[in-house]
């Protein structure tokens, strides 16, 4: 870790200070090793998106040269990209680290859970989510939400706990005065981490960029076969889309975030590289998931209901 140190008139030295990334990454590494003293059966949450990259990225830090003692949860919706699902077989493997796998299309195919008419299925990943979480006995359970991102998470703490049905509830959270952190929980309840809370999209990338972490190539400027569909650009796909009347089209894009293919939406943009993708996000005034993601849409209270009901 860089440090920076000053010098004053008579030619001491000053005390250091940890620089901007610095101290959110020193906070994201006590997290996680706050995390392994005080739970039997943590887990992170990992689908390949960025937030989630970067999450992984600072959990082997924290415990380098060992392995990290966490395995790993993906909610697989059965849209995902191609790219990032490959990305993440890809990563499991490197590291060899284990992942459990929650999929909404079996929930689907045993008549549990149901299309919705929109096509989109991010809705649908809070039962296989909970009932996984309850079955594995998971009790921290690490998310890559970020407070920057949307009001529902601008209020969360960095430990969230939650009741026996995984459900949020405002007024049985703890205060977290100077980064003090209370993991008790009765059985059955478990704790959701966000070590990323601190963050902004500006300084995840930045992180990116300084730490050289690789990134699915859906990240970075590319041409696309994309429909236009409440204002977003969505990749066609058997999940139902495009409808009669939206027409496809090849466009140079890239995605701010990824999610569920049916309600992920990619903007225009040239940025090719993740240095121009850092002048790109510094200029927008509109967050990833404001911008591109159409389950944050549904309602103003879409992102606090799914959280009441068990999913962030």
């Amino acid at each position: 870790m860089t440090t920076t140190v000053t010098k004053v008139e008579d030619g001491t030295e000053a005390p250091y200070a940890l620089s901007h990334l610095d101290a959110l990454e020193s906070e994201a590494v006590h997290i996680f090793r706050e995390v392994a003293g005080e739970f039997e059966r943590p887990v992170i949450l990992f689908s390949g998106g960025k937030d989630s990259i970067v999450m992984l990225h600072l959990a082997l830090k924290a415990f380098a040269p060992a392995a990290i003692p966490f395995s790993l949860l993906h909610v697989d919706t059965g849209h995902n990209f191609p790219e990032v699902l490959e990305y993440r077989d890809r990563v499991v493997a490197a590291h060899g680290l284990r992942l459990h796998v929650a999929s909404v299309q079996d929930y689907i195919d045993r008549g549990v859970l149901k299309e919705r008419p929109d096509g989109t299925r991010n809705p649908l990943q809070t039962l296989p989510l909970t009932e996984k979480i309850q079955a594995e006995k998971f009790d921290a359970v690490f998310g890559g939400g970020r407070r920057d991102e949307e009001k529902a998470r601008a209020k969360e703490r960095v430990f969230s706990l939650r009741d026996e049905f995984s459900q949020w509830d405002p007024r049985r959270q703890r205060p977290e005065l100077w980064n003090l952190y209370n993991g008790r929980h009765a059985p059955g309840e478990h704790v959701r981490v966000f070590p990323l809370s601190n963050w902004t999209e500006l300084d995840v990338w930045q992180y990116i960029a300084r730490e050289k972490i690789e990134l699915p190539e859906i990240y970075f400027a590319h041409e696309r076969e994309v429909f236009s569909r409440s204002g977003m650009w969505l990749t066609a796909g058997e999940w139902g889309g495009p409808k009669d009347g939206e027409t496809v089209e090849k466009r140079l894009v890239r995605y701010r975030t990824v999610g569920d293919m049916s309600c992920t939406g990619a903007v225009d943009s040239d940025a090719d590289s993740i240095e121009k993708v850092i002048t790109e996000i510094a200029a927008s005034r509109l967050t990833e998931r404001g911008a591109t993601r159409a389950d944050d849409k549904m309602s103003e209270a879409a992102m606090e209901d799914r959280k009441r009901e068990g999913y962030f």
